[in-house]
């Protein structure tokens, strides 16, 4: 039996002549209604979970859906999962995780075509596209890696190397049961490192691998001051307002350069290594090419801060909600007893998530003037993620991807948050490599949503490459 790496050429050769199939199967797995937030799915969501166990059994897993005290997750297994780290030079054990869930489709009628209902389009530059309800995210993204072990193994008849599949079905809802399945199951999930592909490239030709993800702090502040609304012609002048308490309280988060004033904040951030800042200013992302597209100009953040630090590589404090007194239509005069805001905190490297929600709250209350009383709710607390730079599977990653594209891949901070990888790293003292292929005009989450064929297909191939390299 030849070796994954001899075996290369006619894999990716395998791929191509099975484009028109490896959609098919795709389309297949499109027409499940899998919206995981919906109960009325639910029948939908355990048939997409069971279509990809029937499909991994296909390629010789043992596979089977697990129960989770929400939808099932489906576990592959394709043999010899000895994990926890070989460490003698043969190939490594992976994990890949993945979703069969989706996002809802509404609002309906923004759909040119029914949702569940996937078909090929041409874009007006020419690009052929796969729409459908989650085409990208994540069932297009998932199968490019499926369709590579399926070339591999008829090809060669085996997979390159041993793989443990984890396909949840609630992510689009929070994975609010995959923690405590991956911690109840970590003996089993345990491997040398996890592969994900839920993320991005940087453009159409370029590759991207995602090195970090931020993480988050998310808490609702409540402050009250009178016992009622009042009315603003008796007591305006007199009475605290809790609006004005809390707008001064969460004003001052920054300063005029956009630094958070938070004590304590950049507490574990770290400064990137000097080649990987030169490369991203090599990138050279502009406020225009980023920023215009939704009617902006200037950007916010850090100002002796690279745009794209701003958004992938800095923490952030943000006001994501503020609510209180009259909101509905015409005038009523009043102060009102209560005002809420929702605020967001994005972290990076080492800073600790309760240490920051601690501080938060401590500044929020060395700030209140009498007559006024806080109370706080969490939503989230999850630390950032970082892949170490030096890590020798995101190089072998790399090579494989500029052989496919002919372009050397972005390593890249993501701004958004996928907190199982945290978990992978916490419970599994796991590493994660995340390559994607999804665009920024896929339209995610929104009606119309689409995979670019060349995702899927040369994403499908760089799997193979990925895979190949790996093996060794």
């Amino acid at each position: 039996m030849s070796s994954p790496s001899a075996a290369l050429p006619a894999v990716l050769d395998r791929i191509d002549a099975e484009l028109d199939n490896s959609v098919g199967r795709l389309f297949d797995f499109l027409r499940i209604q899998s919206v995981s937030t919906d109960p009325t799915y639910a029948a939908q969501c355990k048939a997409a979970a069971e279509y990809v166990a029937s499909d991994l059994a296909s390629l010789g897993f043992d596979a089977s859906l697990r129960p989770t005290g929400g939808h099932p997750a489906v576990v592959g297994k394709s043999g010899n999962e000895a994990g926890n780290g070989t460490g003698n030079g043969k190939a490594p054990y992976v994990l890949f995780y993945g979703h069969y869930d989706v996002q809802p489709v509404d609002p309906l009628s923004l759909w040119e075509t029914p949702p569940f209902e996937p078909r090929i389009a041409v874009t007006p530059d020419g690009r052929k596209i796969i729409v459908a309800r989650g085409a990208c995210d994540d069932k297009g993204q998932v199968m490019t890696f499926v369709e590579a072990l399926r070339a591999f193994k008829a090809v060669t008849g085996s997979l390159p190397l041993p793989v443990t599949m984890l396909i949840e079905g609630e992510e689009e809802c929070g994975s609010a049961h995959l923690f405590d399945f991956v911690k109840n199951n970590a003996a089993e999930l345990k491997q040398d490192f996890a592969l994900v592909c839920d993320t991005g490239m940087w453009d159409g030709k370029t590759p991207a691998i995602t090195t970090s993800l931020r993480g988050l702090v998310y808490e609702e502040v409540k402050v009250t001051c009178a016992d009622r609304d009042l009315h603003s012609g008796i007591f305006g002048g007199a009475a605290q307002n809790p609006l004005r308490v809390l707008s001064q309280i969460l004003g001052a988060m920054h300063d005029k350069n956009g630094k958070v004033t938070i004590p304590g904040f950049y507490d574990g951030v770290k400064e990137l290594p000097r080649a990987i800042k030169a490369e991203l200013k090599k990138l050279k992302l502009t406020p225009k090419e980023f920023l215009g597209s939704v009617g902006l100009k200037v950007p916010a953040g850090e100002k002796n801060r690279m745009l794209l630090e701003q958004i992938s590589t800095r923490p952030t404090a943000e006001i994501n909600g503020m609510i209180g007194g009259y909101t509905g239509e015409g005038a009523k005069t009043v102060l009102p007893g209560q005002a809420i805001a929702k605020v967001s905190f994005r972290l990076v490297g080492d800073q600790n998530p309760k240490k920051i929600q601690d501080a938060f709250r401590k500044f929020v209350r060395a700030r209140l003037p009498k007559d006024a009383k806080v109370e706080f709710t969490n939503f989230g607390l999850a630390p950032a993620i970082q892949l170490p730079f030096d890590n020798p599977v995101l190089a072998k990653a790399r090579a494989a991807l500029k052989a496919e594209w002919g372009k050397t891949a972005v390593t890249v901070g993501e701004g958004g948050s996928i907190p199982i990888v945290g978990d992978f790293k916490r419970v599994l003292g796991m590493d994660t490599i995340m390559v994607g292929f999804a665009l920024d005009d896929d339209r995610v989450h929104s009606p119309n949503e689409k995979y670019d064929l060349t995702s899927f297909h040369k994403g499908t191939r760089s799997w193979a490459r990925i895979l190949a390299a790996l093996a060794g």
